[in-house]
């Protein structure tokens, strides 16, 4: 019934924010809101109709129906009643429509027609009324007013044209003529119009005479070839030839006429014409190849691609078009979209013709990039450079002649423009321009698809290759921070299968011509990955790798010395790390004797004991493990563990990195089979928690967010400033400095509590302590590691699943500070669970030991205790994260549940200054409250003053608040639930009878009772505030409060200290019934969670 009245009444029509109401329902899917308006599609066509309707509006609701013509025209009479409405806005005058809305009209109408058409039959009338309307439109040559609603027409009737080929055949003489006679800018459209029907005819093969106007345009009506299905194509000699080539030579008279894009739909028109009619290519030449020198992509895209269709008829022609598409690229005033075009198109059209011509190829080896072209222009000026030289390398072979281009020269000077990469950083462009040049000149001669096998022969001898690897020689020593960018380019050549070996040789290439003139001292290590690279080739003969590790581990031990710190052990273990590679890829008859001498220098005289200890494990594998065993040992870690040695190339520690296990990232959720849950629960689980500090708009924080700030000069020992009095209010109020003895001797006390408390920012501040236990089922976790044990109950034990090595990380968004992570060394999996059948034994008989249940589950657990060091006290959760090791090598690792902490985790109790005797605690814990009490009452006279934290550079105020809560609970039940949970905070008892209580239970001990119960005095004493509780209204009009708990039976005070430095006083005056909590707190957004606290406390 809602969506009903959402819409409007049926004769009522549409306003225009119900249009635009309607259109965005539509576009969302929303379509039942406007069921009820029936039918919608003469709301529609009424709409457009009406003269004070907007303009605006109005093409929106054409594009609209044009949008949803399927689900609104369903029959050929909704098609009708559109073309009839076309009608009468077309012959509409001017000043009454608009002629933008004449142009989307036909437009709009036209698409309909056509879309409508893949899912109903079009009625043949309604298509050549449409037909009959567009011509009626056009029939009007050299009307400038509306030549533009004239040139919308013709496309659209180009449109209907492709969309029914041949439609307009028979009227093909009219549109001719019109093309004679139409002189506006519409002549395109007329001309483009005329040549789709040309088009279509020859496409088709219709007999028709295109000089015939015997046929009128209007009435029209489908020629038979439409109408017929199947019966509208002929041979090639139906075609009247004569005609259709007079046709052509007309058409080919007004390219100048049209636009860039004009011209590129009419030529690909044009061009199976000329086929078709077998047309001599050089009067398309004639006309059309001039465009190759303007300054359009489009045309001279629109040139090659006549070029591409009539190869021969261009012959000659290739140097003017190499060297106008070189001029386009190297003209700077261009855009460079359109000069990376023409060297693309270059690149495509010398691969056309590079066989024919050698000036071309000659053209194109000049052609070098300059300083101050953009990156992108040299990267393919530069490809074009590596063509050129694989042009003129299949031509030297042809011909056997050697005068053709030198590629050492092209290479040489190509480089020059990105030369820049030698002394920027390796990752910078311009260095994988560069080596993407290298790879280029490379293997330009050698095809993946060739299996010739001189082509290795022939790239090893060629001078490129011996030019590049000495080029990749001097890079290495010069810019030793290039050594990756070279490893990477070798990677890239040993990772293709065919150009594998290519890397191989320029590996045997460094270790014969780089190992020799590597300088020997602490940046030789940026060298070690090539070095790996050579380590892991087993082509390469390991001999002189190994001399020079071992003169580079005489160097280490000779130049140790105090200053040295970690390079000796981090340079001797990446060193270590090669050997034990060419330990893992070489036969130990090749390394023996030299890797033996290495290894044995190491252990005697190199200064760390970790790389001497393991020099000698290498060592003795060495000598005891023959040698395929011993790489089968050096691989288990690979295979097995799933650990592998680091791949970054740059990374400083060449060491054993541990890596995911692939097997455990199909684990969907780690929690559901190791938990992690505290030991004791919670009384409030809180789910939210009070955050203000974005609230805070001015600078100053309030007292409750900046709880400490450091100590600043007194007032006194500043210059003194006169501020007027408007300035005033918004200046720091310093601290008052009251003389009454009261109140001296309440700073005092909190003078001398709060230097106990530590600043946390320069020292360790307080802990609060949250302790769980971790566990883990056996069955779930063996199932997520793919594991199926079903074993017996006497090899249980010993088929229960273990993790090792545990580390748990903590992590809050709530202010705990920094949480240090736990470590569990070992932790076995709970027991299977069995069948429950076996389980339900006779409960007649109970065992001794039924306490062993408790001892035996602790086997199956691990403490864990979580340490928090609070900013503020406020609830929040902490995130775990778990890193552990099962017993088959994999690492685990993944988010456990978080652990929730509340309010009552943050009681503490108060601290106590070391100088008072442990008998006199409680009367300073009673004297503390009284003293906080008083400083957070709403008339404390203690003012703004500060106290210093310990530490001696932090400063604390107090801004107290106070609330009351009344408790509908029995006496009994409070006293046992705060004996429970509150006692070791009571730092006072008042009341004969609450002493009675409490002393009978003996739980709160070591607290200063108080026979003479002080209520009376007490509630008139501290409820001077604005805080009242009323519980009778007509008894409060008379002046008196009636007594509702009955009797007082005395009062509970309590003080809990608030990490890291605020309070929370509880005076709760104890009735039979009820009890009344009054609270009092120097951190006011604690009141929010406390409420809660106590209902949970006492009335649950």
């Amino acid at each position: 019934m809602a969506e009903k009245a959402a819409a409007p009444p049926r004769s009522k029509p549409l306003t225009t924010q119900e249009w635009e109401t309607l259109i965005e329902d539509f576009q969302n899917g929303v379509h039942h809101k406007w069921n009820s308006l029936d039918p919608l599609f003469d709301l529609l066509l009424s709409s457009l109709l009406r003269k004070d309707f907007p303009l605006f509006l109005k093409l929106q609701l054409l594009v609209f129906l044009d949008e949803f013509s399927l689900s609104f025209f369903t029959s050929h009479h909704h098609l009708l009643r559109l073309v009839d409405a076309l009608k009468a806005v077309v012959h509409a005058p001017l000043d009454v429509v608009a002629s933008t809305f004449k142009d989307q009209f036909m437009v709009s109408a036209t698409s309909i027609l056509i879309c409508a058409s893949e899912k109903n039959v079009i009625d043949p009338q309604t298509e050549n009324n449409l037909v009959e309307l567009l011509l009626t439109v056009i029939n009007r040559p050299n009307f400038g007013s509306d030549r533009h609603t004239r040139g919308v027409a013709c496309e659209c009737l180009r449109e209907l044209e492709r969309w029914r080929p041949g439609l307009l055949s028979d009227v093909v003489g009219h549109l001719w003529s019109l093309c004679q006679n139409e002189r506006t800018h519409a002549s395109q459209c007329y001309l483009l119009l005329f040549t789709s029907v040309i088009h279509n005819i020859i496409a088709r093969k219709l007999s028709v005479s295109i000089l015939n106007t015997s046929v009128p345009m209007v009435p029209f009506n489908a020629p038979n070839c439409v109408t017929d299905s199947g019966s509208g194509s002929g041979s090639s000699s139906d075609l009247n030839v004569k005609e259709l080539r007079r046709a052509l030579a007309f058409l080919l008279e007004w390219p100048q006429l049209m636009t860039p894009c004009g011209m590129m739909e009419f030529v690909c028109m044009i061009i199976p014409v000329a086929v078709a009619l077998e047309l001599q290519p050089s009067m398309l030449k004639v006309q059309l190849f001039g465009m190759i020198h303007s300054f359009d992509p489009v045309l001279c895209h629109v040139v090659l691609g006549m070029y591409l269709r009539f190869l021969e008829a261009f012959d000659g022609q290739e140097g003017e078009v190499s060297r106008r598409l070189l001029l386009i690229s190297r003209e700077s005033q261009n855009y460079l979209v359109f000069r990376l075009l023409a060297i693309h198109w270059l690149l495509g059209f010398n691969q056309l013709i590079f066989e024919k011509t050698k000036p071309t190829i000659e053209l194109c080896s000049t052609f070098y990039p300059a300083v101050f072209d953009p990156l992108a222009l040299k990267a393919l000026k530069l490809d074009l450079l590596a063509f050129s030289s694989v042009c003129a390398h299949v031509l030297r072979l042809k011909s056997g002649s050697d005068e053709l281009i030198d590629p050492v020269k092209l290479f040489e000077n190509g480089l020059v423009c990105v030369s820049s990469f030698k002394w920027l950083p390796p990752m910078s462009t311009e260095t994988a321009v560069a080596f993407r040049t290298f790879h280029k000149f490379l293997i330009a001669t050698s095809s993946h698809s060739d299996n010739d096998p001189s082509t290795t022969r022939n790239l090893l001898d060629s001078v490129i290759f011996r030019t590049l690897q000495g080029l990749l020689v001097n890079l290495m020593l010069e810019s030793r921070r290039l050594v990756p960018v070279v490893v990477a380019f070798v990677d890239r050549l040993l990772s293709c299968p065919k150009h594998s070996w290519l890397g191989e040789c320029l590996l045997q290439k460094f270790d014969a011509h780089l190992l020799p003139k590597v300088k020997m001292d602490y940046k030789m290590v940026y060298c070690f990955p090539i070095f790996d690279r050579i380590a892991e080739n087993q082509t390469i003969p390991p001999r002189g790798l190994l001399e020079l590790l071992t003169n580079f581990m005489i160097f280490l031990v000779e130049k140790h010395g105090p200053d040295t710190g970690m390079k000796s052990w981090s340079q001797g273990s990446r060193a270590l790390g090669i050997c034990r590679t060419m330990l893992t890829r070489h036969h130990s008859s090749r390394l023996f004797l030299r890797l033996s001498r290495l290894l044995a220098f190491t252990c005697l005289y190199f200064p760390d004991l970790e790389v001497r200890d393991n020099s000698r494990i290498y060592l003795r594998m060495l000598v005891c493990i023959p040698g395929k065993k011993l790489r089968d040992i050096l691989s288990l870690r690979d295979m097995i563990l799933g650990i592998s040695p680091s791949s970054h190339s740059t990374s400083f520690f060449n060491v054993q990195s541990p890596r995911p296990s692939q097997k455990f990232k199909s684990f969907k959720k780690l929690s559901s089979c190791i938990h992690l849950e505290r030991l004791g629960p919670l009384l409030v689980k809180q789910f939210w928690s009070l955050s203000l500090s974005n609230l805070v708009v001015s600078n100053t924080k309030p007292a409750y967010l900046e709880s400490i700030r450091d100590l600043k000069a007194p007032v006194e020992e500043k210059d003194t400033e006169i501020i007027p009095e408007t300035g005033r209010i918004n200046q720091p109020q310093e601290p008052l400095r009251v003389m009454d003895s009261k109140v001296a001797e309440i700073l005092n006390t909190l003078r001398k509590y709060f230097s106990c408390i530590p600043d946390f920012r320069y020292m360790p501040g307080l802990k609060v302590r949250i302790s769980c236990s971790l566990r883990f089922e056996s069955n779930t976790f063996n199932r997520m590691l793919g594991l199926d044990k079903n074993v017996s109950s006497l090899e249980e034990i010993d088929a229960l699943p273990a993790i090792y090595a545990t580390v748990l990380k903590f992590s809050s968004s709530a202010p705990y500070g920094s949480i240090p992570s736990y470590c569990i060394p070992f932790l076995l999996g709970e027991p299977y669970n069995k069948d429950p059948a076996s389980q339900n034994v006779s409960l007649s008989i109970v065992p001794v030991g039924v306490g062993n249940d408790s001892r035996e589950e602790e086997k199956y657990r691990a403490t864990v205790v979580i340490d928090l060091e609070p900013r503020e006290p406020t609830p929040g959760i902490v995130d775990v994260h778990i890193e552990s090791n099962a017993e088959n090598g994999q690492i685990i690792q993944g988010q456990l549940q978080g652990i929730t902490v509340g309010i009552e985790d943050m009681f503490l109790k108060a601290i106590v200054p070391s100088d008072i005797p442990e008998d006199e605690t409680p009367r300073y814990n009673f004297d503390l409250f009284n003293t906080l009490w008083e400083a957070c009452g709403s008339s404390s006279s203690t003012g703004r003053e500060t106290f210093q934290l310990k530490g001696g550079k932090g400063i604390a105020a107090i801004s107290g608040t106070q609330s009351v809560k009344l408790l509908d609970v029995p006496a009994t039940s409070l006293i046992q639930a705060t004996e429970r949970h509150l006692a070791r905070f009571v730092v006072g008892v008042s009341g004969e009878p609450l002493i009675d209580a409490v002393w009978q239970g003996g739980i709160i001990q070591n607290v200063i009772l108080e026979d003479a119960s002080p209520v009376a005095t007490s509630v008139t004493n501290h409820d001077t505030g604005p805080l009242r509780l009323t519980y009778n209204d007509e008894e409060c009009e008379n002046g008196t409060i009636s007594n509702s708990r009955k009797r007082n039976l005395g009062c509970f005070l309590v003080l809990i200290f608030l990490p890291p430095r605020f309070h929370l006083l509880f005076q709760m005056e104890v009735g039979d019934v009820s009890t009344l909590v009054r609270i009092r707190t120097d951190h006011w957004p604690s009141l929010a969670y406390i409420d809660d606290y106590l209902e949970a406390l006492y009335l649950s």
